[in-house]
């Protein structure tokens, strides 16, 4: 796949209970982008399709999924949005929520995406993101959220990850945003700094 055929991404990263989904949908509903979380991804597959079939093989095992099988979900993912006329990769951004999360992901996801920026948010306050995560598991009924134990393990985790997806991408991609703010207010921090980006996602045609 050539540069140009490349489908222009902005990621958005930052550690559990930072945001990232709500940023991500504000921006897609303000600039009309389309935001893709990787929970959309596994959500999005039909159970009876080989790709539904292949994930629930590894997830009913109680098995992560490899990487280079999560990227190749995800292709399969984005190319029905595009078939279906839901995301238009020549008018639209592609904002990518939780893909890539590993280092390997990443340098896989070279071959499909280009990323023009990288958001993250940040978040000092560990005691805060843990509130966050416990009211997120009382409204969703997500028990993986309800344990405080489990949700540092998911921060130091996430930690590790984040360090070395940053060194992948060059400095002068790379936007940092206040998370302990609320939303509205982190919104506005990065429509301050990025809007000119956000605004002209088209591709210029000569």
């Amino acid at each position: 796949m050539t540069k140009q055929h490349k489908l222009r991404s902005i990621l958005i990263l930052g550690p559990p209970g930072s945001g990232k989904g709500t940023l991500g949908k504000f921006l897609s509903t303000a600039g009309n982008h389309f935001h893709l979380s990787s929970g959309d991804i596994f959500r999005g597959l039909d159970p009876e399709s080989s790709m539904g079939k292949l994930y629930h093989t590894y997830a009913g095992k109680g098995f992560l999924v490899p990487d280079a099988v999560t990227i190749e979900m995800w292709k399969h993912f984005v190319d029905g949005l595009i078939c279906t006329n839901r995301y238009f990769p020549s008018k639209q951004f592609l904002l990518l929520d939780g893909i890539p999360r590993t280092l390997s992901q990443a340098i896989i996801l070279d071959q499909h995406i280009e990323v023009v920026k990288v958001i993250v948010l940040e978040m000092s306050n560990v005691e805060t993101l843990i509130k966050r995560m416990k009211r997120r598991a009382l409204i969703e009924k997500r028990q993986d959220d309800a344990d405080e134990e489990v949700l540092k393990t998911r921060m130091q985790v996430y930690q590790k990850e984040t360090l070395e997806l940053l060194s992948h991408y060059p400095k002068s991609l790379i936007s940092r945003f206040n998370a302990d703010q609320k939303p509205l207010e982190v919104l506005r921090d990065v429509l301050a700094e990025l809007s000119h980006l956000l605004s002209h996602p088209e591709i210029k045609t000569v």
